[in-house]
């Protein structure tokens, strides 16, 4: 994290520590803690969100980070960069499939800066080259030991991992996956096929 994000984090959390011991905020519904944030540009009410919040960012940045450290780093950066994008929001979905989206695009971007990798998520191209990738069950999925499943994903990239937890850890729908992706049920679809593929096969390589 650079010098410039740790101070503006360090003043943000200033006015965050202030609001332990307010508890009006929390009758506000996400909707109304927004409005208020973007109006007022009120960090006292942004600490209320980010207390509602802070533990989901975490848990999706953990999808593409290599350390705990490194996802406490990327959940501050997500923060930091909603504090300051947060009147994007239009309110036309609920707001923690927006943040899933903001939080998901913004480590995919972290994860192609650093390993100079790109990811088109807006489409998925059909290589007629390319193996069609086995259709793996979920069933076969969920006879798969814990312990070897967890190493697997881990050596899958960080996006398919993603994926595959957002479907499978957190119960999200197609449709669901539709608004976070923001692309067609036919690629979100293909795009699982792919991935389940991919972390079967690199669970067949863990002895």
């Amino acid at each position: 994290m650079t010098f410039l994000k740790k101070l503006c984090f360090i003043i943000i959390g200033s006015e965050f520590s202030k609001s332990s011991s307010n508890t009006v905020h929390d009758k506000y519904t996400d909707a109304e803690l927004i409005e208020q944030i973007v109006k007022n540009k009120d960090a006292l009410l942004f600490a209320e969100l980010y207390d509602r919040y802070s533990k989901l960012v975490y848990n999706k940045c953990l999808g593409f980070a290599k350390s705990n450290k490194e996802a406490e780093d990327l959940t501050q950066d997500v923060f930091l960069m909603l504090y300051v994008k947060l009147g994007s929001f239009k309110g036309t979905s609920k707001f923690s499939t927006w943040l899933y989206s903001f939080t998901y695009n913004f480590c995919v971007n972290y994860v192609n800066r650093n390993k100079e990798r790109k990811i088109n998520d807006n489409s998925v191209k059909f290589d007629t080259q390319e193996e069609v990738p086995v259709d793996v069950t979920d069933n076969l999925l969920l006879q798969m030991q814990v312990d070897k499943l967890k190493k697997a994903l881990e050596l899958i990239a960080p996006e398919d991992k993603t994926l595959l937890l957002l479907k499978y850890q957190d119960g999200a729908s197609i449709k669901e996956l539709e608004d976070v992706l923001e692309i067609k049920s036919s690629a979100i679809k293909m795009r699982l096929k792919r991935a389940k593929a991919k972390v079967v096969e690199m669970y067949n390589t863990i002895p």
